[in-house]
């Protein structure tokens, strides 16, 4: 590994204090413990974009975090950074989405504006810390410090007073206990990580865009990103079957992006010289990182998905549904907690006031499935919303 990449002996260590594996690295051990989640399998159930009930080949949550914890190996291999990390942060950066995706977020967010509000990126460090309960020693899963300042900021630095905003509630109570340096970059792992969740969603949203049939390849053919994929396919095999012909440029794509990242972050690493983790954590800007060049290129991508997949008027009015579900559920349980699993019960009658109360039925609502908050909707509303609403 590079010298500035994240060494396991050097872990900055747990918060509950265990004893390593003779087998296993620690942040090996982190990737395990993410896999072997209740709220990594429940991803599985999750909608990337369209509902669970539309169709079992497009992306869910599941798909979509292996999909980025692939792309985030082999470019974390090519710049000689720790895979097994990278592979942590990556496997864990959905785990705090609400059923529904971001519109789920949105409408929780609305419904938690009272109570601090809710970010999914926070709640993934909630359910790391604190909601996965199967360990004797600890609620959590007890993850490294490095893995948990990967969640937290893969992002970016978080900086609340600079950008005028404050830190999601969640996030902050957790942070005033176990400092994750929230005023700094996250490890290159953690940025590597970050960047190839843009590559994966960007590229698949695109596949699953055309199988739904929202656009078509002609018109996506068009982008100064896409063009010369099929330009070079329809040279190397002219009147190739659409459907290979499709697979093959878009595959193009999704490399153009990779060496993109590779190249471009080889550059900064090599301007930057950093000696070690830590000073690639204080250098004050990234060191992963797309070309000022394929930037421009996806800006074309990201409005074209934005304009004809993600505000598609049949994306919307599942959308509106969809909604309406979270909208119904809160008050619900905020009002008749009974209706809630016995554990729940117990941790709610155990509240303190009102604020206590709605982050736990927002934590329950939260880790719902797109088919749970479906079947728990219909059951205490009487009403299928998918198909009784006009």
């Amino acid at each position: 590994m590079a010298i500035y990449a994240c060494d396991p002996a050097q872990a900055r260590g747990r918060r509950v204090t265990e004893e390593e594996s003779a087998f296993r690295s620690c942040f090996q051990r982190d990737r395990d413990r993410i896999i072997h989640s209740s709220a990594f399998r429940r991803l599985k159930h999750k909608t990337q974009v369209f509902v669970e009930h539309e169709g079992d080949f497009f992306r869910t949550r599941l798909t979509h975090s292996i999909e980025v914890a692939q792309v985030a190996r082999t470019m974390t291999g090519a710049l000689g950074l720790n895979t097994d990390l990278t592979e942590a942060v990556a496997l864990a950066h959905d785990l705090g989405h609400t059923p529904f995706g971001h519109t789920g977020e949105d409408a929780l967010h609305e419904l938690m504006a009272p109570f601090g509000g809710f970010d999914h990126n926070a709640q993934a460090l909630r359910i790391v810390t604190s909601l996965e309960r199967h360990y004797a020693e600890f609620d959590g899963l007890n993850l490294t410090w490095d893995t948990l300042e990967g969640i937290a900021k893969h992002n970016g630095p978080l900086l609340p007073l600079a950008e005028g905003k404050a830190l999601p509630v969640t996030l902050a109570e957790y942070n005033t206990s176990h400092d994750l340096e929230l005023h700094t970059h996250a490890s290159a792992e953690a940025q590597v990580a970050a960047l190839s969740d843009d590559i994966a969603y960007n590229n698949h949203d695109l596949q699953d865009g055309l199988r739904a049939g929202l656009f078509t390849e002609d018109e996506i053919a068009e982008m100064a990103l896409i063009a010369p994929a099929y330009a070079e396919v329809d040279r190397r095999y002219p009147g190739l079957e659409p459907y290979r012909r499709r697979h093959e440029a878009l595959r193009r794509v999704f490399g153009y992006m990779v060496e993109d990242v590779i190249d471009t972050s080889r550059a900064r690493l090599e301007a930057a010289a950093p000696g070690s983790a830590e000073e690639i954590r204080h250098l004050g800007r990234p060191v992963i990182a797309f070309s000022d060049e394929m930037w421009v290129k996806l800006k074309e991508v990201r409005a074209f998905l934005f304009r004809r997949m993600y505000r598609a008027p049949s994306v919307m009015e599942i959308r509106t549904k969809v909604t309406q579900v979270v909208r119904d559920l809160f008050p619900i349980y905020m009002e008749r907690p009974e209706n809630l699993p016995q554990r729940w019960r117990q941790e709610i009658d155990a509240a303190q006031d009102e604020a206590a109360l709605a982050r736990l039925v927002a934590d329950y609502i939260a880790g719902m499935t797109d088919r749970f908050a479906l079947q728990a909707h219909a059951r205490l509303m009487g009403v299928d919303i998918l198909h009784d609403l006009p």
